[in-house]
């Protein structure tokens, strides 16, 4: 069986994460799997170079990549060269490049497209792209309501839950100290903490940051994790006077670490697929509070491993901001224990044992 992964652009976040671990997992469990990238990907170079995956360029930094024929060219050449038995294309984008290029591949794989949010593509996208999958994996049964409510391929559907990488993500209570010390945090102070990219429309960090200052409590600290939060945080926390209790961090690659250095986190999210953030966040045993996009409802209950509102509802999530720091530590130790518990039923092997069987159905016809 070989498989080819295909992600277009540079940077990380959760599709990136995704693309790595089920990578990585999938050679572990004997697949023989490749992955086309962009030739500047050198951060996924990095990271796979352990695991002695064969890796692919097709696509250049170029101004307007998907208009440049030479990336489908390459692309078509690295599946006919290789013949591979199933294309995966991760992103909305990567799809453009493997749906046009289906034409030119000879003999022909298996498409698989991933949707990892329940952004409903358009017609023209639906009738171009999406028609030339095989299968659609969807990240959460959430989204695949989603998309069947809006009869968008039904019978091309099929759930596969992204997963957590727990030997990363997991306890670890004495990197607590060290880590609030490097970044000036008072050790005895309650920290929170947000990991995601800066993207107000999708994470909504600006309402986070607005109801965060509505806390009365001199002595709690917010870290913004992400790309541009570095940038953007501490300019959205001075129109609340809050920027000494505001941190943004940029992107960074220690973010077990700093889970374990706080006490809360928090996810602020409009449209989420299935939130990896906030189970890594689960696994490392914090206490969350997130509002329900997505597919976060599938696991996170409120008031048992974690606090919950509606998407939107910013009202309620200051209230529930306001009782995280009032739970006694015997229920703070009782979330944190079925939060990780819950993190447990989304490991990243699990989700590579999802792709092999959607492999070996596809290929068995």
């Amino acid at each position: 069986m070989k498989v080819l992964q295909v992600v277009d652009g540079t940077g990380w976040g959760g599709t990136k994460e995704q693309v790595y671990l089920t990578t990585r997992e999938l050679k572990n469990k004997g697949i023989d799997v490749h992955i086309a990238l962009n030739q500047d990907y050198t951060q996924m170079i990095q990271k796979l170079k352990p695991y002695n995956i064969p890796i692919h360029f097709f696509e250049d930094n170029k101004p307007n990549p998907r208009y440049r024929w030479s990336n489908y060219r390459r692309l078509i050449d690295i599946v006919n060269n290789n013949k591979f038995d199933v294309v995966i294309a991760n992103s909305p984008k990567s799809m453009d490049y493997v749906a046009l290029s289906t034409y030119f591949f000879n003999p022909k794989p298996k498409i698989v497209a991933v949707r990892r949010s329940g952004r409903v593509p358009s017609l023209l996208s639906k009738i171009i792209k999406y028609s030339k999958a095989d299968k659609i994996v969807v990240v959460s049964q959430e989204v695949k309501n989603i998309l069947e409510k809006e009869n968008f391929f039904p019978n091309k559907l099929i759930t596969i839950k992204s997963g957590v990488d727990l030997s990363r993500f997991k306890p670890d209570t004495q990197i607590r100290e060290k880590v609030r010390k490097e970044l000036n945090i008072p050790p005895h102070a309650k920290l929170f903490i947000n990991v995601a990219n800066w993207q107000l429309q999708v994470k909504a960090q600006d309402k986070l940051i607005e109801s965060f200052s509505k806390l009365n409590c001199e002595n709690c600290f917010l870290i913004l994790v992400g790309l541009d939060t570095d940038k953007y945080g501490k300019e959205f926390a001075r129109k609340f006077g809050i920027e000494n209790r505001v941190i943004g961090l940029g992107f960074r690659e220690d973010v077990p670490d700093l889970l374990n250095a706080s006490d809360f986190f928090l996810l602020s999210s409009n449209l989420e697929g299935i939130a990896g953030s906030l189970l890594q966040a689960m696994a490392t045993g914090k206490v969350v509070l997130s509002t329900l996009a997505g597919g976060i409802g599938e696991y996170l209950i409120d008031g048992y491993n974690g606090f919950a509102v509606d998407v939107g509802d910013f009202e309620n999530f200051t209230k529930k901001l306001n009782y995280l720091l009032n739970l006694s530590q015997e229920d703070y130790d009782r979330i944190s224990k079925n939060a990780v518990e819950t993190a447990k039923e989304y490991s990243i092997e699990k989700t590579a044992e999802g792709y092999i069987k959607l492999f070996e159905e596809l290929i068995s016809g």
